[in-house]
């Protein structure tokens, strides 16, 4: 199993990689396709970084989304923190689909045969990261290990202490 995993993390983020060095290099491709869902998420997107000490102009999510896509992918690739990159780039691969593959609103049956196999190879993809993300190499999730330290524990203070059964 663990060389399914070598070989299956790096064959995953090869796409993550790829678009975020793009997204990168060309923001301005990405910002013009994605620019119509961008301006519905304007106010929420305003909202939510009202906090922040600037603005973010659509460039610049681009930028910090393919930036997540790239970071992500290499930490993937890797395995470095596979199960954290995998959540971080499921999240990014979103905003992406839904934004630069919206094939019901094409009129061209060509451009929306294309468009409808890139929003179903995300699709895929995602499932695939979402597989990933609580991929516990055989062993026990973090949850698993908490609870089962709290109940030891308890049992601990039992044998100490007869009078807290």
């Amino acid at each position: 199993m663990t060389l399914v995993r070598r070989l299956a993390r790096p064959m995953l983020s090869t796409m993550f990689i790829s678009g975020g060095v793009n997204a990168l290099r060309g923001p301005d491709d990405h910002v013009q396709m994605a620019e119509p869902e961008l301006d519905k998420l304007q106010p929420a997107v305003g909202k939510a970084t009202e906090q922040l000490p600037f603005d973010l102009t659509e460039r610049q999510m681009v930028q910090l989304n393919g930036a997540v896509q790239l970071v992500g992918g290499l930490m993937l690739a890797t395995g470095r923190f596979p199960r954290l990159s995998s959540l971080a780039l499921a999240a990014s691969l979103v905003p992406t689909t839904w934004a630069g593959h919206r094939f019901w609103e094409e009129k061209d049956p060509t451009q929306k045969a294309n468009q409808q196999i890139h929003f179903f190879k995300n699709v895929s993809m995602l499932g695939g990261l979402l597989l990933a993300s609580v991929d516990t190499e055989g062993k026990p999730s973090l949850a698993w290990q908490a609870r089962r330290a709290a109940r030891h524990a308890g049992d601990r203070v039992s044998e100490i202490n007869p009078l807290t059964s």
